[in-house]
Parts: C-alpha cells; sequence; structure tokens
C-alpha cells in the first residue's frame, strides 16, 4: 500500500503474532527510564511525567490545605490573635495561588499527559521533552513561590493581585514580583502543556479512531486545552505588564498618567472564569469515562456531550465580566454578561443529565469511584445553582466579596473538580500501582470528607447572606458570625483529617495491597488493554479499528502479542504513528526523543533569569537569557535526521515515511500551529489593552505620538516592507525545500537579513518614541514594540538555523524541509502582527 493511498484504516491488515515476552522486553529497552536518581532527571515517559505532575500537584494540595487550616484556627474567633494581618494576608494569598495554579492546573495536567496516550492508542505524547520542561518549569515556579513564604517575603495582595493594591507604591518590596514572576513561570508549563494535549489528540489517534468516536476523555481534554491556549495569555499579559510597571514605572494601571486599574482586572478575569471550566472539563472527562463503567452500559448522549463540551468552550470566554459586576460597568454590558452567565448553565446541565441518564440506564455499582461521583453530584450541583444566583446582578450587589462567594467557589472547585479526581484516582490506581485496594478506609475518608466539607463551606453560605466580608483576618463581635465561623472552623479540621484519610488509602494500595489482575473494572476502553502496571511504551502494537471496538480484556491478548500496528521496537528507537486530523488515516511515522536532561537545563536557565529579575538585577537578567538561546538551539538541533531513515513497515502492506521525508504536516508543525494561536491570543490581550485605555481612560491627554515625524512613518513602512520581504523568501525556500534538487541557502540567508534590517529599523524607532514612563498609552507602544522586536529577533533566528541546515546537507536528505516550514509560518505569523501594530501606531498618530 503506498503512504499516499487515501485507504480506511478499516483496511489495514494487522501484522502477524509475536512472542509477547519478546516484544516486551524490546520495548522495554528502548523506552525505559535510565536507571537510579539519573534516570529521574532524564526522564521523559509521559507515563513517569503524568505520574510526576500528579503527586507534585497532591503535595501542593497538602501545603495549601495546611494554609487554610490556618486561615480556619484565625478566623474560628472573632479577635483572632493566631496570626497578624501580615502574614495572614501571605497565607491568604498563598492558599488561593497554590490550589489555582500549583494544584488544580497541575493535576489536570498530569492526569491528561499520563492517560491521553492510553486512551488513544498510542505510546506517548507528541512532544516527550517538551512534557519534562513544563514539569521542571511548575516544580520550580512553585518552588520560588513556597520558598518566599517560608522566608515571609510571599505574596499577600490576594491571588488575584488587584491593582493599585499590587503597584510598587502600595506594595514594596518582592513580594507581589514573587506572584507575578512565578506565575508566569509555572505558566510556560501551562502552555507546553497545552500544545502537547492538543497536538497529542489531533494527530496520535490509533489508526481509524475518528475524532467524532474518540473517547469523550479526549474531547473534554481537547476543550480544555484549546480554553488554555487562548485563556492563559491575557494573564502572561497582564503579569509582565504589572511586572515591568513596578521594575520601570511604565503606568498601564495608572490612573494619574492615563492607565487604569480595571484593565488588569480585565486581563485577570479574561483568563480566571474559563480557568474554572479548565478545571472542571477535565474531572468531567474522567465522570464520562468511569460512570459508564460502573453502570456497565455506554454513556448517553455522546453527540450531546460534546455538543456541550464545544458550547463550554464558547461560551466560558463571554463570563469574565461576571466577577465585575460592581465596578461600574454600564448598564447594557451587566445585562449581556449576565445572560451569558446564566446561559452557560445549559450545557453543563446538558452532561449532568447526560450522567444521570446512563446511571438510570444501567445497573451502578458503588464501588469507591461511584462514591466519589455521587459526592460530586450533591455538592457541584449545588455549586452551580449559587453560581447562576451570582449571575444576577442584584443579588451579585448584594453578595460580593462577601463569603457566599468563597463558599460558592469552593462548592464549584472542591466538587466540580476534588471530587472527581478522587473518583479518578481510585479508578486508575490498579493501573498505575499494580496493586488492589484495602478496601475500608478509602470508604470511611469518603463520608469524614464529605461531611467536612459541607461542615466546612454550606455554613459560609449563611455567613456571606448575614453580611460577613471576605479577605478579613479579624471581624467584629457579632453574635450572628461567631457561632457559624467556630462551627465552620472545626468542620474545616474534619475536612482536614478526611483528606489524611484518603491519602493513607492510597498509600496503603501502592505498598500493602495485592497484585491487581488486568482490566479489574472490566473498561471497554483502551486504557485497560495492557499490562498492570502500564509499561512505558503502553501497547506493544498499536490498536488497529478491530481491536478499538472490542472490549479491553479481549484486545489486550492481540496487542500484546503485536497484532497491531507498528509492532515492537525492531530498529531500537522510539516511534509512534502520526494519522490525520479527522479520520486518522496513517500518515507517516515519527521518531521521538530518548532520555535527556536538556529540560531540566533549560528550565534551570529560566530560572536564573527569574531569580535574576526578583533580585532587580536587570542587566544580568538580560544576560542569563543567552544561554536560554544557545539551549533552544541545541535542542532543535537535536531534531535533526540521523540514522536509518528508510520507510518504516507499519503493516504486512504498509510502508509509511519517517517524519523527516514526510510531506504531510509533521508534529512539529502542528505544535507550532498550536503556539501561535497562544501567541494570538497575547497579541490579542496587547491589542484589547491599547482599546481600553484608548476608550475608557480619564488621565491627563497623552503627549503627541510618533515624535520623530515623518521619518518615522517612513521606517515602520520599511518594517512592513522588510518584513513582507523575509515572509516571501520563507515561501521560496518551502518551495525549494519541496523540491530537493533545487533547495539553496539563499532564501534563508536573505530572511535572515530582512529580518535584521527591521529589526535595526524598529529600534530606531523605539528611541523615537516618548518616554514610556510619561502616559499608559507611551507604555503600551513600547510594549508592543518590544513583542514585534522579540518576534523579528526569533525570526532571524530561525530563518539562521534553516540556512545551517542546509549548510549540513540536512536539507537536501529531509524532503519535508527541515525547519523551513517551522520558520515559514513564524515569520507569517510575525509579518501580520508587525503590520497591526504598526497600523496601531498610525490609526493613534492620526487620531492625534
Amino acid at each position: 500500500m503506498s503512504p499516499t493511498d487515501d485507504t480506511a484504516a478499516a483496511d489495514i491488515a494487522p501484522n502477524p503474532p509475536q512472542p509477547a515476552l519478546r516484544l516486551h522486553r524490546e520495548l522495554s529497552r528502548v523506552w525505559a527510564n535510565d536507571r537510579g536518581f539519573w534516570g529521574q532527571i532524564t526522564a521523559v515517559s509521559h507515563t513517569t511525567l503524568g505520574l510526576r505532575f500528579m503527586a507534585t500537584a497532591f503535595v501542593f494540595f497538602a501545603i495549601g490545605g495546611i494554609l487554610s487550616m490556618l486561615i480556619r484556627a484565625q478566623l474560628a474567633t472573632h479577635q483572632g490573635a493566631f496570626l497578624d494581618t501580615e502574614l495572614y494576608n501571605q497565607i491568604f494569598t498563598m492558599h488561593g495561588s497554590i490550589m489555582m495554579f500549583l494544584f488544580a492546573i497541575p493535576m489536570l495536567e498530569g492526569l491528561g499527559i499520563w492517560l491521553l496516550p492510553k486512551l488513544l492508542g498510542t505510546r506517548d505524547m507528541a512532544f516527550p521533552r517538551l512534557t519534562a520542561l513544563g514539569y521542571w518549569c511548575y516544580l520550580f515556579g512553585g518552588l520560588i513561590m513556597l520558598t518566599a513564604l517560608l522566608f515571609g517575603v510571599a505574596p499577600r495582595d490576594g491571588w488575584f493581585m488587584y491593582t493599585p493594591l499590587s503597584d510598587a507604591t502600595h506594595s514594596p518590596g518582592i513580594n507581589a514580583d514573587v506572584w507575578l514572576l512565578g506565575v508566569t513561570f509555572v505558566e510556560i508549563s501551562a502552555i507546553a502543556a497545552a500544545v502537547e494535549i492538543t497536538v497529542t489528540i489531533l494527530r496520535q489517534r490509533a489508526p481509524g479512531m475518528k475524532l467524532t468516536e474518540m473517547p469523550l476523555f479526549a474531547w473534554y481534554m481537547l476543550g480544555t486545552s484549546v480554553m488554555m491556549l487562548v485563556g492563559f495569555p491575557p494573564l502572561i499579559a497582564g503579569s509582565v505588564l504589572l511586572e515591568v510597571e513596578r521594575a520601570f514605572d511604565w503606568p498601564f494601571f495608572d490612573p494619574l498618567r492615563g492607565g487604569d486599574p480595571l484593565l488588569w482586572q480585565h486581563l485577570f478575569w479574561l483568563f480566571g472564569h474559563p480557568e474554572v471550566y479548565i478545571i472542571f472539563l477535565p474531572a468531567a472527562g474522567a465522570m464520562s469515562t468511569i460512570i459508564p463503567v460502573m453502570c456497565r452500559t455506554p454513556i448517553l448522549g455522546y453527540g450531546a456531550i460534546v455538543a456541550a463540551i464545544l458550547g463550554l468552550v464558547f461560551l466560558s470566554f463571554g463570563l469574565w465580566v461576571h466577577h465585575m459586576f460592581t465596578v461600574g460597568i454600564p448598564h447594557m454590558a451587566l445585562a449581556f454578561f449576565s445572560a451569558a452567565s446564566v446561559l452557560v448553565a445549559v450545557p453543563t446541565a446538558v452532561q449532568v443529565f447526560a450522567w444521570i441518564g446512563t446511571m438510570w440506564k444501567g445497573r451502578p455499582e458503588l464501588h469507591l469511584p461511584m462514591l466519589h461521583i455521587l459526592g460530586f453530584f450533591l455538592t457541584f450541583v449545588m455549586g452551580g445553582l449559587t453560581g447562576v444566583m451570582l449571575a444576577i446582578v442584584p443579588f451579585n450587589w448584594q453578595a460580593h466579596d462577601t463569603a457566599f462567594v468563597t463558599a460558592h467557589l469552593h462548592y464549584v472547585l472542591i466538587g466540580g473538580f476534588v471530587f472527581p479526581m478522587m473518583a479518578a484516582a481510585t479508578y486508575w490506581m490498579p493501573l498505575i500501582t499494580g496493586k488492589a485496594r484495602v478496601n475500608g478506609l478509602g470508604e470511611a475518608a469518603f463520608w469524614v470528607i464529605l461531611l467536612g466539607f459541607h461542615g466546612t463551606f454550606f455554613i459560609m453560605h449563611l455567613t456571606g447572606l448575614l453580611g460577613m466580608p471576605r479577605r478579613i483576618d479579624v471581624y467584629p463581635d457579632n453574635p450572628e458570625w461567631v457561632g457559624l465561623n467556630l462551627t465552620s472552623s472545626i468542620f474545616g479540621f474534619v475536612l482536614t483529617i478526611g483528606f489524611a484519610m484518603f491519602a493513607l488509602d492510597l498509600i496503603l494500595q501502592a505498598c500493602l495491597g495485592k497484585r491487581a489482575r488486568r482490566d479489574p473494572w472490566q473498561a471497554p476502553t483502551l486504557d485497560w488493554a495492557m499490562l498492570v502496571p502500564a509499561p512505558n511504551y503502553n501497547f506493544a502494537a498499536l490498536p488497529l479499528l478491530r481491536h478499538q471496538n472490542m472490549p479491553a480484556r479481549d484486545a489486550i491478548q492481540a496487542l500484546a502479542r503485536g497484532e497491531g500496528a507498528l509492532a515492537g521496537a525492531p530498529r531500537a528507537r522510539r516511534e509512534v504513528l502520526v494519522t490525520s486530523v479527522t479520520n486518522a488515516r496513517p500518515c507517516h511515522v515519527a521518531l521521538l526523543p530518548g532520555n535527556t536532561a536538556l529540560p531540566l537545563v533549560l528550565s534551570a536557565s529560566i530560572g536564573v533569569f527569574v531569580l535574576l529579575m526578583l533580585g532587580s538585577l536587570y542587566v544580568l537578567a538580560a544576560l542569563a537569557l543567552v544561554p536560554v538561546a544557545v539551549l533552544v538551539w541545541v535542542w532543535v538541533r537535536g531534531m535533526a535526521p540521523m540514522g536509518d531513515l528508510h520507510p518504516v513497515a507499519v503493516a504486512p502492506e504498509l510502508r509509511l515515511p519517517v517524519h523527516h521525508h514526510a510531506r504531510s504536516p509533521t508534529l512539529a508543525q502542528s505544535g507550532l500551529q498550536a503556539l501561535l494561536v497562544a501567541d494570538g491570543a497575547l497579541f490579542a490581550s496587547l491589542l484589547f489593552g491599547v482599546g481600553f485605555l484608548s476608550v475608557v481612560t480619564q488621565g491627563p491627554p497623552a503627549p503627541p505620538p510618533l515624535a520623530g515625524g515623518g521619518g518615522v512613518g517612513l521606517a515602520l513602512a520599511s518594517i512592513v516592507c522588510a518584513l513582507a520581504l523575509a515572509a516571501a523568501s520563507a515561501r521560496l525556500a518551502r518551495g525549494a525545500a519541496a523540491a530537493a534538487a533545487t533547495a539553496s541557502p539563499l532564501w534563508p540567508w536573505a530572511g535572515v537579513v530582512c529580518n535584521l534590517v527591521a529589526l535595526v529599523l524598529l529600534a530606531w524607532v523605539a528611541f523615537q518614541l516618548d518616554d514610556p514612563r510619561i502616559h499608559a498609552r507611551d507604555a503600551l507602544r513600547a510594549a508592543m514594540a518590544g513583542y514585534v522586536g522579540l518576534h523579528i529577533l526569533v525570526a532571524a533566528a530561525m530563518a539562521a538555523f534553516a540556512a545551517d541546515q542546509f549548510r549540513r546537507g540536512e536539507i537536501a536528505v529531509a524532503t519535508g524541509g527541515g525547519a523551513i516550514p517551522a520558520w515559514a509560518n513564524w515569520q507569517m505569523f510575525t509579518a501580520v502582527t508587525t503590520g497591526i501594530t504598526v497600523a496601531v501606531f498610525m490609526v493613534q498618530a492620526g487620531v492625534t
């Protein structure tokens, strides 16, 4: 079969059976981690890193839980002297920051990284080194924040960091900088995971697993990753702008100089409300996977659930002002966002009814995972109802910033995320540890958690309705508040005991449990069609359509004997199958990198930059970016073609090229496209800032823009022309590389020259602009110039890398064009964003 034939995956013949033990040993040698401590440093396996994400997130959850106990101890009495105000504010801020940024997001990332390849029928994520980089950035960013807490310089302005409370005047010292830089460092992990998950779902499904037939968990994670790509950049943009304001006095949020504190709230909640659904969707995906198994029946309403997922993804970005009803926005906007906030309950209700219908249709078995799911129903539905209450503007005005909102938030997050995650943990623990549960303790832990949670947070609805504000460390001796707070604090400690019992149950299962049998739940999904515990390679042969349509217990033996696609590891390298987006038609074979310490070294280099920024050593911080750039170059150099690049026998009648020779888009090209979605959202956030301040600001008028006059205008036009020529060079180079006989380094070098000319002109323009410390408009213009300059510099580096590949002869070998397609995409994006930036500059000049 020719690799270009559009043949249905159902026609792919399976490989002949082979000895299962030989295949297992062969694959284990290729996919195994290195031994000892060094093996933990260099591991890039999705199984190892997914578990590491989840274990680290659980540790942070425990730390956040301890901080919550300190908060409840302080609030148990009305004049609590347990903590002073400064320490209480640090603990309050760190509790929220840990739970949102260091627990919830990394936990869902870890579950997706660990589980998706097993459900999709592949051996690893699309970019193993990127997974490792994301983990180390997450760990180092979290440790920076925890270390600041130990030394008493933790952030203290709330996990939302509202301006002007968090600016340099009202929050001196490095406390706020720890949050801004630490969270931005952690967000590298989130964006990396989003790119990874998106590409893996779209390009690495088992042959024949159509997009419309893949497991629901994959749909949930695809929606989550898209929301992360679009929702996280506004927070990154806001954090960078606020850090620049604190460090260099650029007045983005200073109303006396044309800024506006509400700009921070808009950027933060453009992330913050989609964040709720980013957390909820993976948990809902776990429930959509577990409920049919526990009820012995297929999920009800697959298509309706997929539609609900897409509806949630779309609607979640129209809700951010839900958190800003009291800031004085126009009544028309209040009505719109109130309606949108009520409307989002519809797709959520569709999923809840589908789950209830599945249980009604089936025969529910009250195993421990099912108990936690029932806890979800009881808790999350109550949180959803209070959310609808808060969506009504008059009620929101009364309840805003009271304990009622705190209670609602915890009902949604713990009900909608923690209970499903506990169900997921107890469901997949046999696959993780190879051990069966020790009965008794887990059930007791569930009831203690359920009692402790509702005892803690249901009462907080009442204190909120009685007028008690949130974010306070002491409160008046109001009789109606004191007793309720004391009761809530007591139940808070009960809740903590329940979580400790849950953790102990998992530890006992891992250490003392009996050996688990394969597929203990008799599940229909591919995640159980493998050895227990799951090996690093997952499948000895990738499941074909016939294996995907049979119960896991029937597919285990066939796949273990290699009766699928791409059986074993006969070439002693890590190979995965890349398929088309919609129909999962086999396209080519991707060769994944092996174990390496490069992600750790690169993340440590980024960490040095962050620490130097915290120390206000800005010159040294700029120099610290040099090793980061060098390591990125080394990283990409490791993707160059080497060794045997002949077509691979995937099945008896199917041979596919390796990705260096592929004419279809490679995983790297798909990954860059996903990254450019996030990059575009970041640029849109800057444009939002320009538009918002242009319309809303009541500060003093800005000085005349573009002080250089006509020379600046000519330079801006020349920048656009130079980048247009660079984009044309990239397209010509891409076309030349497709015909290897005519390939030449001329076009990449032309791209280098054009980009450098544009960069020099942009630097000259930057020196002509007004001082960005004078007015917010000037500061935003400088920020956009910096954004464009960074992209031009990267484009020049990518063109130089492509020219270097020509010099090494790698383009001639790789008919896929090496780095040229990636450079072409980046160059076009840079040209477009630069053109928009220049247009903004010129419009501002014309208006003034």
